[in-house]
């Protein structure tokens, strides 16, 4: 069956930086554009940030920007966010998705569990 399945989430002071891994298993990891999203406490879940299923597009939140680096290595059926420069309000829980063909940034047909980031001031 269709697996996604978040690694690296954590503790971290506000500046530093960490690395989500999502690992995806029981369909053509190629065939998929994979994104990222994130929910805090309190709010609705937001778009982070996508990938096509070539890595050779992306597109970014305008709230990390700059900050955030999405890529995937379709040999390894990974996807992997980059976290730089961390503040306090990227706290949240932390999802990765797939959705056949395109790169967007709703409407996906995978969901993983998530994995929580805790950025402390």
């Amino acid at each position: 069956q269709v697996q996604l399945v978040e690694f690296g989430g954590g503790l971290v002071q506000a500046g530093g930086s960490l690395r989500l891994s999502c690992a995806a298993s029981g369909f053509i990891f190629g065939n998929y554009g994979m994104g990222w999203f994130r929910q805090a406490p309190g709010k609705e879940r937001e778009f982070v940030a996508a990938i096509n299923r070539v890595g050779s597009g992306t597109d970014y939140a305008d709230s990390v920007k700059g900050r955030f680096t999405i890529s995937r290595d379709n040999d390894k059926n990974t996807v992997y966010l980059s976290m730089n420069s961390l503040k306090p309000d990227d706290t949240a829980v932390y999802y990765c998705a797939a959705v056949f063909f395109f790169m967007r940034r709703e409407n996906y047909d995978y969901w993983g569990q998530g994995t929580q980031v805790t950025v402390s001031s």
